[in-house]
Order: structure tokens, then sequence, then C-alpha cells
């Protein structure tokens, strides 16, 4: 078991070969945007109405508790983004900090996270599409806008979501500068449309909607039928809505000036969106009763439509349908470089980490990505999805903060472009802000997360272990 925590240096994790190595094409603007279109996207346009289901008009302090936590984890990111700017976020921290099994446990549940995040996201797009295609008269049949699994009304595939999954992956193919360029355009479009919502929706606030206030209560807690409800709860999935910064922190090889612009990125992003989410959420709550959004697969568009503004509401279902695939194009681009990078290590098969020479980016992990998410996303429903892949966005956010810690202490006089302030608070903040959130997730939820790693570290057993290159002799471990 010698294995289990041997690290690779920091210096050998950021020298690396040509051949190897993804082209730097993007600046802070281009992280902004990245960061923005990770995090505003279907946790706002859909979740909300999740999240309200399960705390009532407290779902505005399920989307604080949520940010702030994830506020905390982004100042852990920032530092260690610029310390290592080095593709492969939190496995790249884990692996020159907790040591290789812990990173492969990490990688392993980042794999969880991106693709399901880019499968949720997928299906909560193509339940704005529908909608749209239904509103001009050319709705499809119901048994190719849902899935067979955790729907009520089960049919044959998610058309609809694999399309898009199919179209973003081949925008990425195209080149990375190219397809951040139009994510900066549709995040603009985004933004444009929320802001539509809350100038819609703010003249009808009510304050009797806000009473009850908390009515499922603040811990978590089993309603009648067995399902988890209360404010944490709503928090464990809307986090679900705040998480994309890390997809930032996997373009630090891609970044041009990495000390200065993935803080700017990371921590600007997510101040921006926390500001972003807290208005959308207090319109939507005090324009309507939560009970009737609360079950909508769009709800800003249904509350948009139910206050008689039916042309607001296909604007707002619009916008969503061009713009909610900045959030598939962030975790996409973030999960392919979480593959490659794994397979640059030897942790996956190496013959997987190829580099376009034409478009510097991993064009054959971008495919096969693509088609891991399409089958989820065509096959599983959008609430399912959601809660497995924040049990992997904890696990890595964890690391993080425990990797901030551990550097600091045994690397003190290390070269940090940027420094969290208060570490000791930051770091622990992140690991028990993240328990704390985990063991609000459902039951099953957990279980599902547990298995999917003791599968994992079977696979790192078996294979990884021998071929990773510090197993080889490729290098020194540190």
């Amino acid at each position: 078991m010698a294995f289990w925590n041997r690290r690779r240096s920091i210096e050998a994790i950021t020298d690396i070969e040509g051949h190897a190595r993804l082209k730097p094409t993007m600046s802070w603007p281009h992280l902004i945007a990245l960061g923005v279109g990770a995090i505003v996207g279907t946790g706002i346009y859909t979740l909300i109405g999740v999240g309200a289901a399960k705390a009532g008009p407290a779902v505005m302090l399920a989307f604080l508790i949520a940010g702030v936590v994830c506020v905390v984890a982004a100042l852990a990111y920032a530092e260690l983004a610029t310390m290592i700017p080095a593709s492969g976020s939190a496995y790249t921290y884990s692996y020159a900090a907790l040591g290789e099994m812990l990173a492969w446990v990490i990688g392993w549940s980042l794999i969880l996270e991106y693709s399901l995040v880019v499968s949720a996201v997928a299906v909560g797009w193509a339940g704005y599409f529908t909608g749209f295609l239904e509103s001009v008269g050319w709705g499809l049949p119901a048994y190719l806008t849902s899935g067979p699994f955790g729907t009520e009304t089960p049919g044959l595939v998610n058309l609809p979501a694999v399309g898009i999954v199919a179209l973003v992956a081949g925008m990425l193919m195209l080149g990375t500068r190219e397809s951040a360029t139009v994510n900066a355009v549709l995040v603009v479009v985004k933004v444009v449309a929320l802001g539509a919502f809350v100038a819609i929706a703010a003249p009808h606030f009510d304050p009797a909607n806000l009473q009850p206030f908390m009515p499922y209560g603040f811990t978590k807690s089993l309603n009648a039928e067995g399902v988890e409800m209360g404010v944490m709860a709503a928090a464990a999935i809307i986090f679900f809505a705040f998480y994309g910064f890390d997809a930032v922190s996997t373009a630090a090889e891609e970044t041009k000036n990495p000390g200065r612009d993935l803080t700017i990125g990371i921590v600007g992003s997510m101040v921006a969106c926390i500001a972003i989410y807290m208005v959308v959420a207090a319109a939507a709550v005090g324009a309507m009763p939560f009970g009737q959004f609360a079950g909508s697969s769009e709800p800003l568009a249904h509350i948009a439509r139910t206050l008689g503004s039916d042309t607001a509401a296909t604007i707002i279902a619009g916008a969503a349908i061009v713009a909610l695939p900045t959030v598939l194009l962030a975790f996409m681009y973030g999960q392919s470089r979480i593959f490659f990078v794994m397979a640059r290590d030897g942790m996956l098969p190496r013959g997987l980490a190829k580099v376009s020479e034409t478009r510097g980016s991993p064009v054959l992990m971008t495919g096969l990505t693509a088609v891991l998410m399409a089958v989820i996303a065509g096959l599983f429903s959008l609430g399912e999805l959601a809660a497995l892949a924040n049990a992997g966005t904890l696990a890595a956010f964890i690391a993080v903060g425990a990797a901030l810690i551990v550097l600091r202490v045994q690397q003190p006089g290390r070269e940090r472009r940027f420094k969290a302030p208060l570490w000791p608070l930051v770091g622990a903040g992140a690991i028990l802000g993240c328990l704390y959130l985990f063991a609000s997730l459902p039951g099953s939820t957990q279980t599902n997360f547990f298995i999917w790693n003791a599968a994992g570290l079977v696979i790192y057993l078996l294979f990884a272990r021998r071929n990773t290159r510090l197993a080889k002799g490729e290098e020194t471990a540190a």
C-alpha cells in the first residue's frame, strides 16, 4: 500500500512536454464569461422550482447558504490555481498535496460531477426547448422528450437533450478560443433575459407570498412521502446552481497569464453570480406563491406567463434555449480536460491524451466525453442527476480545502500569486460547509456516490496505480 500517498511535485505537474501541452489562448474576459456561463444556468432557470418545493419562500436563504460555501471554496481554488497553473483542477491539486489514491478518488468524483452536470443541464434545456416548440405549435411526441428512468411519464429517449450535447461538443471541437468567444456572446443574452424577468416580476411583489417563510423548517427532514424537505435539503440541491467556477480552474493551462487571470475569473464570476441569483430568487418568490411554480420544468417562464406576459415568457424561454448551452460548454470543456489530464498522468489509458495539432485541444477526448453525456441525458431525469452531481462536487471542494491547508503548512515559502485571506478559516470552512451540505443530500444520493467511488477504487487498484508516471518511474515522487 506504499503507493497510496505518493505525490507528484508541483514542478513536475507544471513542466509539461510540448506535444502533450494544451495551447494557451484565453485571457480573463474569456474566463469570467466561462465562469458566469457555467454558474448561471439550469440552477436559476429550472432548479429554483425544485428548491422552492423543498424550502418554500426560504429558497432565497438556501441560495445564500449554498453561495457562501461556494465563495469559500472559490478562494481556495483561486490560490491553488495560480500556484499550480496546470489543467486538472481539484484532481491536480490533490495529487500534489494529498497523494495519488485520494487524487484518483477526486478525479473519479469530478468525472461524476461534470458528466452529470452536463447531462442535467441538457435535460433542463430540453424542458425549455420542448415548451418553446409547443408554444409555436411544433410540439414533439411525448416519447421523444423524456427518458425511461426517473420520471413520472417515462418515454423512449430525450431527443432534444441528446441533440444539444452533440451540438456543443461540435463547437468545442472547433477550438477553445472560438468556443470561448461564442460563449461570451451567449452569456450576455442569458443575463439580459434574467434582467427582463426581474423587470416583469418585481412590480408584482407581494409580501404575503413570503409567508410562511420557512414552511418546512431549516434542517433536513422527511415528509409523509419520505421526501427530504427543509432549507438545507434545498441548499444541498441548489448548490448545483452555484458551482461552475471550478470549470475556470481547469483552464489554467490554456490561460495566457494564469497568475492574474485565474483569480479574476474564479472570484469575479462567483461574486457576480451570487448577486444575480439573489435578485432573481427574490423576484420569483415575491411575485407568486411558490406552490404555483414549484412543479414547473420552466419556472421563470411559467411565472412570466401567469403574470400575463406571454411575450416575455416566450422571450425568457427562448433566451434559455439560446444561453443554457453556455453551461454545457463550460462543463463539457472541464470534463474533457479532467479526462485528458488523468490520461496524461497514466490514470486512464494514455492513448486518450492526444492534442489536435491544428486546434491545440483534446478533440478525441471531447468526442468520447460527449457520447457519455448524451447517453445519460437521453435516459435520466433532472432532479436525480442534479443531486448526484452535487455529491461529486462537494467531494472535490472538500479536497481543495484540505489541499490549501496542507500546502500552506508543508510549503509555506512557495510563491503564491493570490493568497486566500484567513487561509485556515477558508480551508476549514470549505471542508465543514461541504460536509454539512453532503449530509443534507438525499440518502439514496449518498449511497450512490459511495457505490460510484467503490467501483472507481477497483479500477484504480487493478489498472491506474500500476500505470501512472510515478509507478513507472518516469518522474520522482515529491
